[in-house]
């Protein structure tokens, strides 16, 4: 799969303790707001009671941001993610954090499955692979 497909979008809340002491969303909030919208993608397709029970996980090997306009808590951020490449073994997630006109990051994610009980990589499902 090489084509960006729409995984997830949620509209974003700036609570008290994101922002740092000059009033701007700190940098590290980001990756959770990357993990909450990929997080929101996997359970539309498989909950995590079924992953347990398939001794899988999904698990992250590397994350990008590009920081580009600060947030305050003022702003009303909407987070999306995308799929942009699905294979058998890794994923590849896209990223933008925007409010109205404004793109404030973008990011990717790699990542795959891991079987909990043999310790090692697993293939992806094949329910996110057909996707």
């Amino acid at each position: 799969m090489e084509e960006r497909k729409l995984a997830a979008e949620a509209e974003i809340e700036v609570n008290g303790y994101d922002i740092d002491a000059m009033g701007i969303v700190s940098n590290i909030v980001y990756v959770r707001w990357f993990e909450d919208l990929r997080t929101i993608f996997v359970n539309k397709h498989m909950n995590a009671s079924d992953m347990l029970k398939q001794n899988i996980s999904p698990i992250l090997m590397h994350t990008e941001i590009d920081y580009k306009v600060p947030i305050t808590i003022h702003d009303r951020p909407v987070g999306k993610c995308w799929i942009t490449k699905m294979s058998r073994l890794k994923w590849t997630f896209e990223f933008e954090i925007s409010s109205g006109d404004k793109v404030h990051a973008t990011g990717t994610q790699y990542g795959g499955f891991y079987n909990i009980r043999e310790q090692k990589i697993a293939p992806v499902p094949e329910i996110f692979r057909n996707i």
